[in-house]
């Protein structure tokens, strides 16, 4: 688990990245890897790899992710900078002059004094701070607080979208590998069933024409398998591309990832009502939305210190030339210390825009929070929909695998004791790779689904672990 350096509540963004159950089967077409590119493959690509790992290698390595993690340095750069009318300034001032044109005054016959030199200097250091600015900066606190946890927020989607895109990636490259496996075994009984058809053919048993039925049936399935190869390897390209690896010139078309998981279905217990209400509560996106609010208003309270007056204090020490004489090394200097007011009286109604604009912005916030709660809700409620549909369909495919491969060896049955047909037995291998097609994508649709709904109702990584808490469970682990 990454825990970004710069910014202590990392700790609690990175806990975003979680999964229901760990997944545990090595995929059988791994050693397929790359024979025709040759030179070697590096040992991190082919390393065995976990769904918690790969979410652990994305939190590290995701081009999202980082760059999240760059917007959050930036919105910290932000912070400093709305924070900083609330400290002292430290100012060291200095000048020189030269000026052609002075003037000497006459107090007595033949005597003169110049209150301005031709050359002149000064120089000094000033401590000002402000210590009212018409509200200002006390917003400039708040404004700083609501930026940094508005970021936080943000990047905190940023990991939940890529959790969700690795966790789908992840399980598309399961289904993809399980599908081979189908195919492969489908392949293989079709191809047995085409040689003892031929043994029957040439013992005078069966007519020609069963050969050339089980042929065509072979070649029906070849293509099936080729295609669930390829989308194996694009699908390991598409999850390769999601953990961010650079792949070497060495790593053809099939990149040699080992994933150690298995589609299997992993139990999730929640009610609608309960999920609405939790997503409510800890979706990052309404939490972004609700400190947009919190700026806007934040932004009124600024806008309207315009109309009110603002108060520094200062003090330093200051050095300068002489005035009265013209040797640029007889220094006066000494402590100064004071007050100033600046009160804009009038602005040409420049203070009354930027309130009216601010007024606005904070309206459509507050429009923008309502359609915020809203789609969430929609997105719960479709997640949630989902899930159940996954959950039916994978119920009604428990039994379907099964029933199919008892079909097939009563057909086989059968048609070895001659009171079946080849038909029969086709028709049957054709079932259960139906079925076993179907139960492998209702397990990854079912995986899917879930991974959504957690989405949707905002669960972080570590918080679930297959079943829903309360909201008040989840304030208490954070």
């Amino acid at each position: 688990m990454i825990i970004c350096p710069t910014f202590p509540r990392m700790l609690s963004a990175a806990r975003l990245l979680w999964f229901s159950g760990v997944l545990c089967c090595v995929l059988p077409a791994a050693a397929e890897t790359n024979a025709a590119g040759g030179g070697e493959v590096p040992g991190w690509l082919i390393q065995p790899l976990s769904l918690d790992e790969a979410l652990n290698v994305a939190l590290e390595q995701n081009p999202s992710i980082l760059k999240s993690q760059k917007d959050l340095e930036a919105t910290y750069g932000v912070v400093v900078q709305t924070k900083a009318i609330t400290l002292p300034r430290l100012r060291v001032l200095g000048d020189y002059a030269y000026n052609s044109g002075t003037e000497e005054f006459a107090f007595t016959p033949g005597t003169s004094l110049n209150f301005q030199q031709e050359n002149s200097w000064n120089a000094g250091i000033r401590l000002e701070q402000s210590i009212y600015e018409g509200g200002r900066l006390w917003s400039s606190i708040r404004t700083a607080r609501h930026l940094k946890e508005q970021a936080l927020q943000q990047h905190r989607s940023t990991i939940n979208n890529t959790v969700l895109k690795v966790r789908t990636a992840y399980l598309d490259t399961l289904l993809a590998a399980e599908q081979i496996t189908v195919n492969e075994e489908s392949v293989a009984l079709l191809q047995k069933e085409l040689e003892d058809t031929r043994r029957r053919y040439e013992a005078g048993t069966v007519p020609k024409f069963n050969v050339l039925r089980a042929e065509v049936q072979l070649a029906n399935a070849r293509p099936d398998l080729s295609r669930s190869r390829n989308a194996w390897r694009i699908s390991k390209n598409n999850l390769a591309s999601l953990l961010g690896y650079d792949l070497p010139p060495t790593v053809w078309e099939n990149i040699p990832l080992q994933l150690t998981g298995r589609l299997e279905r992993e139990p999730f217990e929640i009610d609608l009502p309960n999920a609405l209400a939790q997503a409510i509560q800890h979706r990052p996106e309404l939490a972004v939305i609700r400190q947009s609010l919190e700026l806007a208003r934040e932004d009124v309270v600024t806008a309207k210190s315009g109309t009110l007056p603002s108060v520094q204090i200062f003090g330093g020490y200051e050095s300068r030339n002489s005035s009265f004489q013209d040797d640029l090394g007889i220094v006066v200097d000494g402590w100064l210390a004071g007050a100033q007011v600046n009160w804009n009286l009038f602005d040409g109604l420049s203070t009354r825009g930027r309130v009216t604009e601010a007024r606005a912005k904070l309206d459509r916030a507050d429009v923008e929070e309502s359609d915020t709660v809203r789609q969430i809700e929609l997105e719960v409620r479709t997640a949630y929909s989902g899930f159940i549909e996954a959950s039916e369909v994978l119920d009604s495919t428990d039994k379907v695998v099964e029933q199919a491969t008892e079909a097939l060896r009563l057909a086989t049955s059968r048609y070895d004791a001659g009171t079946g047909t080849q038909l029969d037995v086709l028709a049957a291998e054709t079932s259960l790779t139906q079925a076993r097609t179907t139960k492998n994508t209702a397990l990854r649709d079912y995986a899917v689904a879930l991974a959504r709904l957690e989405r949707a109702i905002g669960l972080d990584y570590g918080v679930g672990a297959g079943t829903a808490g309360t909201a008040e469970d989840e304030d208490d682990g954070r």
